[in-house]
This record gives structure tokens, C-alpha cells and sequence, in this order.
């Protein structure tokens, strides 16, 4: 237990107590100011949190019935808030007797209390980030077999010839105006008819899994196709690609003896790439079989991936490049031991250096986005991302290393009557040649596995095929990506590792 400091002033327990009926006044009051402090921002912050999460979980939920919480889920918030409020309390009640105490010159000990505090962040952590223990656990069978597919894709990126054959039909979404036409069918030829013809697409995938709505169920049935065959459904929607409706899984199913099938499908949830995705379409639904012939050759997802990948490399070499060629001069400016002369350089290199420590704080992603609205989807606009941040953090290792320098060839040559200029070429530059090296090399490489995470947001490269692959559930094309970087980044590791070598 504290006792109090001989030369601390006693306080009135009276008035303590009375000032910690606003949390944390009394124990400054006291004296205990950093518990005054933590108290006083411990109780609203929790209170603030606890009643989002009350608001999160559906508590009070004023809105559209379709996306009214569950009863279960109400129930846990309500639970989360109380356990909270309680928490509050224990805190609230602890420090008004620990500010009596602590005027008295006996404070409460204050390690329970703290670990009462934690735990209430910790559950609230646990409630936002939505930690799913049983859902971890029930759903492990699902991904041994993605993680097969990008473990050896390789199945899939050296294929065969492929003999189609499929069947059409259209669909409207939503229904409107006149139906769609129907095909004449041809006597041994794969024909579709569906019933009905036009209805609602399905909704967004909700937080437990499900999608609402589920959208119109399409009767589909097929005849004139190879009998006892693998069949898969593909749906196209109007200006954009053709793609593989889910239902749990692909839609796959094998015809009977005769080449016939039957098959209720809900209609899937689709967009169209920059419009309106509320507006009347026309979809088409294919059922296709495909059988396989000829030699391997690389699939064309392969030759994509290929590529980009190249794309990638140079949109890491060229940001780095046009970064050297900026934070090369950049950094004489930065470096205090070169702008400390007078005034005027001095305000330079505090100028620069905020520059630098500005363009590093923002992450690249933030710029990859100003520079997309700037110059548009694609590498360019990766290129000037990473260029960027490269300048300033390029800037700011060779202005550390040239503020390292020994100062005796500088004296030297300046004591022969040399100009800045001529300081910095026979100085300064012959002693920060390895280092800039060695950050250059490591800039490169920060740059190539970068130039993957700015192509997800649009900035080109091999990164936006991978992320687009893995929206669409395609595992086999996703695992060529992570490949292809695997490898690149391996080989570069090691030539730049031996370029260092014949530098350092």
C-alpha cells in the first residue's frame, strides 16, 4: 500500500470524495493525477463504445425489415452493453473510494482494477473485429481444398483444346417490357427452355453467409446434349463478362442416359461495370459441356498473369528509378550538417525534411488513389504512387547517411579554398556511395512487392488480377498470381543481393 510523500500537502477526503462524483476529479485532487486522468477517460470512452456496439448489434434498430437484426443477435448486444455498464460501475465505485484513500495518503492498489479495464477492451476487440471461434473451427474443411488450388495450380495454367457444347437462352432482370425471345430448336442439337422468363436478381451476401433476397428460382431444363456428361451453368450479363453463378458451390450437374436435365436456379447477383445495376437487363444463361483435346499449351490466365507480372517488375523499377533520380539531389538538401550554414539554407532543409516526413506518413494506398482519380485505372498511376513515396523515403535514408559522414574530408577540402559544389562531388559523394547503394537496392525491393498491393486498388500489375481472381472464387488462376510473385521476388532477392556485394 502507498503511504503518503512527507511533503505532500493533506487533503480533505470530504471534498475528494465530492469532486470524484465526476470520475477522476478526486483523485487529482489528490494528488494522483495519472489516475485522475486514466479514470476520466476510461468511463466515457467505454460508455461511448459500449453503446455503438449496443447500436451496431441491432439495439433500438429503426429501418428496413429485411435487414432487421435477429433476436440472437439483439440478445448479445444487449448482453455485451450490460457486461460494460457493469464494468463501468466497479471502476466508477473504485474511485471514489480510491480518491477518500488517496487524500487520506493511502491510495487503493490499482492492479485489479487495470486488469478490469483491459478486459472490458479486450471483449470490446473481440465484439468489433468479430472474432467467430466455432465458425473458424466448423468451416477448416472448407479451405483445404482452396488452399490445395493455390498450393499447385499448375493443373490449370497448362490446359488442352476445349470442344464446347452449350445452349442459351436470355433472361430479363427485372421483368419488364416484352419477353424474350425464344430459339427454334434443332432436332440433335443442346437446347434450353426456362420458366419463368424474367424476374429479381439475388441480394448481397449478408454477415451470416446467406444472400436476401435469393432472388426469382428459374426452371431450367435441357435436352440434345452428350448423355452422362458434366454440365455448368454460366451466366452473362449485358456489357460485362461471363461468369459462374454459386449455389454453395459452382452450379455443375451431369445429363442423364438421353442428354436431358432439369435445374432450378435463383438468379444470381450481378453488376454491371459503371452503371446503373438497378436498371432493366438482359441476361444470358448458358449450360455447357466441355471436353478436352489437343496438346497442352499455357492457359490463356497464365499468359495473362505472365504479363502483368512483367507489368509489375517495371512499374517497380520505373517508380524507383524516377525516385532516385528526385531523392538523389533531394537529400543534400535535407542533410543538416550541408544546410545548417545560414539562415536561408537552413529554412531549406527544415522545408525538404517536412516534405519528406509529410509524403511517408500518408500510405501508399492513399496516394495510389489520388493518383487514379488524377490519371486514371493503370500503371501509370501505380508508377507515380511509388515513385512518390520512394522520393521521400529515399530522400530521408541518404540524408541520414550523408549527415554521418566524417567531417575531416570535408575540413580538408575546404581548407584548399573548394566552393559547396565542389565539397559535395569530392567529400560527401565518394563516402555515401555504398549506403545509397544499399538503400536503393532495398527501395527496389520494398517496391516490387509493393507494386502487388497498389495494383488491388487499381494501380496496375499483376495485383489487380490476383484480387479480381479471388473475388471471383477462381483459386487455380489466384494461386498462378501468388506464384509468379513467390518467384520474382525470390529471384530479385537474389540479384540484388548480388548487386550489393559488388557495391559494399
Amino acid at each position: 500500500m502507498a503511504s503518503r510523500s512527507a511533503n505532500q500537502p493533506r487533503r480533505s477526503a470530504i471534498l475528494a470524495f465530492i469532486l470524484a462524483l465526476i470520475p477522476g476529479f478526486g483523485q487529482i485532487y489528490a494528488g494522483q493525477r495519472g489516475r485522475g486522468f486514466a479514470v476520466l477517460l476510461f468511463i466515457p470512452t467505454v460508455a461511448l463504445l459500449a453503446l455503438w456496439r449496443m447500436s451496431v448489434g441491432g439495439v433500438n434498430y429503426i429501418g428496413p425489415v429485411a435487414q432487421a437484426p435477429t433476436e440472437a443477435q439483439v440478445r448479445a448486444a444487449w448482453g455485451l452493453g450490460i457486461f460494460l455498464f457493469v464494468c463501468i460501475a466497479l471502476v466508477y465505485l473504485w474511485s471514489l473510494w480510491d480518491a477518500v484513500r488517496s487524500a487520506q495518503g493511502h491510495p487503493l492498489s490499482g492492479s485489479r482494477i487495470l486488469l478490469l479495464g483491459m478486459f472490458a477492451f479486450f471483449v470490446i476487440g473481440w465484439d468489433v473485429t468479430e472474432i467467430n471461434v466455432e465458425k473458424m473451427i466448423t468451416r477448416l474443411s472448407e479451405i483445404g481444398p482452396r488452399l490445395a488450388q493455390i498450393a499447385w495450380p499448375w493443373g490449370s495454367a497448362f490446359v488442352q483444346g476445349v470442344e464446347q457444347n452449350q445452349a442459351s437462352v436470355y433472361v430479363d432482370v427485372p421483368c419488364g417490357g416484352a419477353p424474350p425471345e425464344t430459339t427454334e430448336e434443332v432436332v440433335g442439337a443442346p437446347y434450353l427452355t426456362v420458366s419463368p422468363t424474367c424476374g429479381d436478381k439475388a441480394g448481397e451476401i449478408q454477415p451470416n453467409g446467406e444472400r436476401d433476397p435469393l432472388g426469382t428460382v428459374l426452371h431450367i431444363e435441357g435436352r440434345g446434349f452428350r448423355p452422362n456428361e458434366e454440365t455448368t451453368a454460366w451466366w452473362e450479363p449485358p456489357d460485362s463478362g461471363e461468369f459462374r453463378p454459386r449455389a454453395g458451390g459452382f452450379v455443375v450437374l451431369d445429363t442423364d442416359a438421353k442428354g436431358t436435365f432439369t435445374l432450378d436456379l435463383n438468379i444470381p447477383a450481378f453488376s454491371i461495370p459503371g452503371g446503373n445495376n438497378t436498371r432493366f437487363t438482359r441476361s444470358k444463361l448458358t449450360m455447357r459441356q466441355e471436353q478436352k483435346s489437343g496438346a497442352l499449351h499455357p492457359s490463356a490466365n497464365l499468359i495473362l498473369a505472365l504479363s502483368k507480372m512483367v507489368e509489375t517488375i517495371y512499374l517497380g523499377l520505373m517508380s524507383t528509378l524516377f525516385g532516385i533520380v528526385l531523392a538523389f539531389p533531394l537529400s543534400f538538401l535535407a542533410a543538416k550538417n550541408l544546410m545548417s550554414g545560414n539562415r536561408f539554407t537552413l529554412a531549406i532543409y527544415v522545408l525538404v525534411r517536412t516534405l519528406f516526413n509529410i509524403i511517408r506518413s500518408v500510405e501508399p494506398l492513399i496516394w495510389a488513389f489520388i493518383f487514379i482519380i488524377w490519371v486514371g485505372l493503370g500503371p501509370f498511376a501505380g508508377t507515380l504512387t511509388l515513385a512518390l513515396h520512394t522520393i521521400a523515403s529515399l530522400g530521408k535514408l541518404y540524408s541520414e547517411a550523408i549527415e554521418n559522414i566524417e567531417e575531416g574530408p570535408l575540413e580538408a577540402i575546404q581548407a584548399t579554398g573548394a566552393s559547396w559544389l565542389q565539397v559535395i562531388v569530392h567529400g560527401v559523394i565518394p563516402q555515401v556511395i555504398p549506403p545509397f547503394v544499399s538503400f536503393t537496392i532495398y527501395r527496389w525491393d520494398i517496391n516490387i512487392r509493393a507494386s502487388t498491393i497498389i495494383g488491388v486498388v487499381g494501380g496496375g500489375g499483376i495485383g489487380f488480377l490476383l484480387i479480381q481472381w479471388i473475388r471471383l472464387s477462381d483459386y487455380d488462376s489466384a494461386g498462378i498470381a501468388i506464384w509468379l510473385i513467390g518467384i520474382v521476388v525470390t529471384i530479385l532477392d537474389y540479384a540484388s543481393s548480388q548487386i550489393r556485394e559488388q557495391f559494399i
